[in-house]
């Protein structure tokens, strides 16, 4: 098949005019690429998790991309002209606002907080705010909101259905496509892009390879959270 194009975790390859295929890869990276290595089974773990809560926000009403499975590690879904926005939502601070902002550690926002960044590895993806979007034509204010609004539908699934699996939700990034003038929830839903803990504070995703925990470490904690994830979905 034609390979349309490779990130760091995710190869793209064409289906048909409507659909791609999306294979999630081994690698795991932190730090825009700075780091990187293979996470044997990583791929399969992502691609499970990512499937499960698109389907779940899918009988919520809220559109993505899925279609259903390839394989194991590999998805169908629709062919969107992706947004290069990385729009984050935050229920508790940790990672960069807590440096960028006088926020302390584990500060629970009410309502969530969400912001806009850019995808730029080679300017680590700088903060967005209505003004830059529209000036680099990336959303519209109208969109922006519009995006926001699914950013919060999204975190009331998400939410309940992590706190069901025994743990609790800090923050997501979530990646939109635009399809026929509608924007759609595309990209991957996993931990990679979702930072989880248990209600000890214990980690379960990425931030567990950004600190130097050990790749079996890491793995085992992508394999409890889908297993988990399975019994209460």
């Amino acid at each position: 098949m034609e390979k349309l194009g490779e990130g760091k975790t995710k190869e793209v390859y064409l289906l048909d005019g409507q659909h791609v295929l999306l294979r999630f890869k081994d690698s795991i990276t932190a730090g825009d690429g700075a780091k990187s290595d293979v996470l044997p089974g990583k791929g399969v773990l992502n691609a499970q998790t990512s499937a499960i809560l698109f389907r779940l926000l899918e009988r919520h009403g809220v559109e993505t991309h899925y279609v259903g499975m390839e394989d194991e590690r590999t998805m169908i879904v629709k062919r969107l002209k992706m947004v290069p926005v990385e729009v984050v939502l935050r229920n508790v601070a940790t990672g960069s606002i807590v440096k960028r902002l006088p926020i302390g550690e584990g500060e629970v926002f009410q309502p969530p907080i969400v912001e806009f960044f850019l995808k730029d590895d080679t300017r680590h993806d700088p903060l967005l705010n209505y003004h830059h979007m529209r000036y680099l034509k990336l959303f519209s204010e109208e969109e922006a909101r519009k995006v926001e609004d699914l950013a919060v539908k999204v975190n009331e699934v998400l939410k309940k259905v992590v706190e069901e699996a025994g743990f609790v939700l800090y923050d997501f990034k979530l990646e939109f496509g635009r399809l026929d003038n509608r924007l759609i929830l595309g990209d991957e839903l996993s931990l990679d892009s979702m930072r989880v803990r248990d209600r000890s504070g214990r980690i379960l995703d990425k931030d567990l390879y950004r600190r130097g925990f050990p790749l079996e470490v890491v793995r085992d904690s992508y394999s409890e959270f889908l297993d988990k994830l399975r019994r209460v979905v």
